[in-house]
């Protein structure tokens, strides 16, 4: 099960890096910070099942330094993005919901194996 979800994982980050990189991208959610919290979610809990045996913090540090350099990246002129420390806010907050989530699926399903 930790394969698949390695798999989706770095579609993720992929698909993430994409939509962050890209000068036009789609927009599937009106809302800019709407869309960082969306895709750190699913990153972060993706990333905890992926690699679960990784501490929470180093998890947590990486995906906070693939959102810094998603801002870094996105401050290159040609690229016509806006770098803003708001969105890097916005993914870190969303980083700590996607473990909470995390958390409290592994919470219920060690309770229904007991």
């Amino acid at each position: 099960m930790t394969r698949y979800f390695r798999w989706l994982f770095w579609l993720a980050v992929l698909t993430t890096l994409v939509f962050a990189w890209t000068p036009h991208p789609p927009t599937l959610i009106p809302n800019d910070k709407a869309q960082h919290t969306l895709a750190f979610v699913v990153l972060a809990l993706l990333m905890r099942f992926s690699y679960p045996a990784l501490a929470w913090q180093v998890t947590g540090l990486a995906l906070a330094g693939l959102g810094g350099l998603i801002e870094i990246v996105q401050a290159i002129p040609v690229l016509h993005r806006d770098c803003d420390i708001y969105d890097w806010y916005a993914d870190v907050a969303a980083i700590f919901l996607g473990f909470a989530i995390a958390t409290a699926i592994r919470f219920l399903q060690r309770t229904r194996e007991k």
